[in-house]
């Protein structure tokens, strides 16, 4: 999948599963998606989740992202109506990034 599916992805999780007018995941699922599972109270269907904003710091509690091998995450921040996807980055610099994208956004 490259980056421009990704944040497609992504967008239909920010409008909340809503595309083109159309609901093509259920409300019901996204709320879901976003509540802790039981094994682990960071994660959710498959999502990670940034209630305590421990994962992403720069980010607000209702940001969720998926990440997969090699640094690969989509991350859907609400708050910023933002979706941003970054491939082969170390996990160690997203945090950063996001900074600077919420700082560019809020100026």
């Amino acid at each position: 999948i490259g980056a421009r599916d990704q944040a497609l992805l992504g967008q239909l999780i920010l409008r909340r599963g809503v595309w083109r007018g159309r609901q093509l995941l259920s409300e019901v699922w996204i709320e879901a998606m976003a509540t802790p599972c039981a094994i682990n109270p960071e994660y959710g269907y498959l999502w990670w989740l940034n209630t305590d904003r421990a994962r992403y710091p720069a980010a607000s509690a209702r940001a969720v992202a998926a990440v997969g091998a090699g640094g690969n995450t989509i991350l859907v921040e609400p708050e910023h109506d933002l979706v941003l996807v970054a491939r082969w980055l170390d996990g160690a610099a997203f945090n950063p990034l996001l900074e600077r994208t919420i700082a560019a956004i809020d100026a």
